[in-house]
């Protein structure tokens, strides 16, 4: 009768020392050794165990982008456009300017068609969605990002083809979305189309802006407008100017009321009150042709600045404006902007 093993030997275990010699010894499922059963056999090694497997490590990300280029293809009610991007690529913020223009000015600033991922509509009026449908017609890599309201509304505005809604990205009030490096947030602003947006837009850690086209400054809109490090302002019409000038009382009354234009005097006092040192750029945007210049949007919005001790520089980059605080610059009417490359 073969001897009973004493229970320190009946509880050993896999362990660090699996590769010496010991007997074979089969497991019951609850893992205790059966000695009567065990094969009288000598000079097996039990099966040595495979070594873990280490994970890959995660291949690095690719280096976040260390700029933004925005550029201006117009700004007013004949026709808005403008473009933001980075080194890799980058979005259309309305396509009221033709087509044409447009791509053969990125082109001359190093930048194809196929860096442009999307157009992000802030509203279905005319002036800012004329070209869309040509665009993505053209570009069919482009997509078409607004709120459903924005798109029916153009196809009930404008002689557009239905055949837009296969290109159509659907976005909602404050609900993020990403388009490549960008993540996107709309908001709501106090114009007279159908669900008017403004946007908020990150790419790392540079926040842009864009708020066109109110009547007034809502509290959405100025909730997002202070994160600003780069701010696409309207600026449109100067009072005295328009209380004076030819445009029908009707017209007027549309453009003062909370659901029409702002005005210099509004904008500049909003920007001055709210500054912020983060606030590195600020584009005046929409400016009237009859009732407004660049000139007066321009001082009216330093002056208040100036008020409240801000150094405002021209967008010039000359030594004597380099350091100042802010820079500021009124979009063009019918022509293009430079290219700005925002690295601060």
């Amino acid at each position: 009768m073969k001897k009973k093993r004493n229970s320190k030997e009946d509880s050993r275990q896999a362990s660090l020392f699996d590769s010496m010699f010991f007997e074979s010894e089969p497991l019951t499922v609850a893992g205790k050794i059966q000695a009567e059963q065990m094969p009288d056999i000598e000079g097996v090694l039990p099966e040595p165990k495979q070594p873990a497997v280490k994970p890959a490590a995660p291949e690095p990300k690719p280096a976040a982008p260390t700029k933004m280029l925005f550029m201006s293809f117009g700004s007013g009610s004949s026709g808005n456009c403008a473009y933001l991007g980075n080194e890799r690529c980058g979005v259309l913020i309305d396509a009221g300017v033709d087509a044409k223009m447009v791509f053969e000015s990125l082109e001359r600033n190093g930048i194809a068609p196929e860096k442009v991922k999307a157009i992000i509509l802030t509203h279905d009026h005319g002036d800012h969605v004329r070209y869309a449908y040509a665009i993505v017609r053209k570009y069919k890599h482009i997509r078409i990002y607004c709120t459903l309201g924005a798109k029916n509304g153009m196809l009930r505005r404008h002689n557009i083809t239905r055949r837009i809604a296969e290109y159509h990205q659907v976005i909602y009030r404050e609900t993020p979305f990403t388009i490549a490096d960008f993540k996107i947030t709309a908001f709501d602003t106090s114009h007279d189309a159908t669900d008017n947006k403004g946007f908020f837009i990150e790419c790392g850690d540079k926040r842009f802006v864009v708020a066109t086209d109110m009547g007034k400054i809502t509290e959405r809109a100025e909730y997002y407008m202070k994160q600003a490090n780069y701010l696409m302002l309207e600026s449109n019409y100067d009072r005295t100017m328009l209380d004076t000038g030819t445009y029908p009382e009707y017209l007027k009354q549309r453009i003062r009321k909370d659901t029409g234009h702002l005005d210099n005097e509004v904008a500049a006092a909003f920007v001055s009150q709210n500054y912020d040192k983060r606030l590195k750029y600020l584009f005046l945007c929409h400016l009237s042709h009859d009732n407004n210049t660049p000139e007066i949007a321009l001082s009216v919005m330093r002056n208040a600045l100036e008020a409240k001790g801000v150094t405002v520089g021209d967008c010039s980059n000359s030594l004597e404006t380099r350091g100042c605080d802010l820079q500021l610059y009124a979009l063009p009417r019918y022509d293009c902007s430079p290219l700005f490359v925002l690295t601060e």
